[in-house]
């Protein structure tokens, strides 16, 4: 028949993309594992009850603080114009950061690595 077209039926969710089997950390779009650190904070019991996104801004505050100390790690290399990213260098990167080197205050990076340069 002239101006009918064949259209598949959707299912409703966009696109036809089935949204089942999805993990915590794919749909928070996280890379760390929001189940491990749900385990880990129910073992260690930290509470009495853990709501269902406490995991989840967990893990999403994990991911910025490693993601802005290996961002400002990697400006240290770049200026010492090294290929690899060190502890000395995380320690500086730390350090040289105001809100950082106060957060870490009171933390010792152990400067222990094998020696790849």
């Amino acid at each position: 028949m002239p101006g009918r077209r064949n259209r598949r039926r959707s299912s409703g969710h966009g696109h036809g993309h089935q949204r089942r089997n999805r993990t915590p950390d794919a749909r928070a779009e996280l890379l760390f594992s929001v189940s491990h650190l749900e385990r880990l904070l129910r073992e260690r019991h930290y509470a009495l009850r853990l709501s269902s996104s406490a995991p989840v801004f967990l893990a999403a505050v994990l991911q910025y603080l490693i993601a802005t100390v290996l961002e400002l790690a990697g400006n240290e290399a770049q200026r010492n114009g090294c290929r690899r990213i060190t502890p000395q260098l995380v320690d500086m990167a730390i350090h040289n950061n105001a809100l950082l080197s106060g957060f870490f205050g009171s933390t010792t990076i152990s400067l222990v690595a094998p020696d790849w340069e």
